[in-house]
């Protein structure tokens, strides 16, 4: 399972961004994913090597070719972390409501 701030420093890279987008639209072997970028194949496999190792992307063997596929698990690592955010804005919003709120009434 990914941790966030690995999962982003993955993401950080603007072909890992691409290769991790193409993704989304479904499970893709390397040679495919590799079509219409402006790196090599191999430096693809790379870049697929440090977004498994983050978590954020898993392989199977298809015949002579590996399949790879967004890892969920991956995904929700960071929605986890962002989530955190989203709750403590909501709970510093909803009390300076109250407050204000308190300050009508008085």
């Amino acid at each position: 399972m990914a941790n966030a701030p690995h999962a982003f420093a993955a993401l950080a890279d603007p072909t890992r961004r691409a290769v991790f987008e193409r993704l989304a639209r479904g499970p893709r072997a390397v040679g495919e994913l590799a079509k219409g970028l402006p790196v090599s194949r191999p430096a693809v496999s790379q870049h697929l090597a440090v977004l498994k190792e983050a978590g954020l992307v898993k392989d199977q063997a298809d015949g002579t070719r590996r399949v790879y596929r967004i890892d969920p698990a991956g995904l929700g690592a960071i929605r986890a972390w962002l989530d955190r955010f989203w709750d403590q804005s909501l709970a510093s919003f909803k009390a300076e409501l109250e407050s204000e709120l308190r300050k009508e009434r008085s």
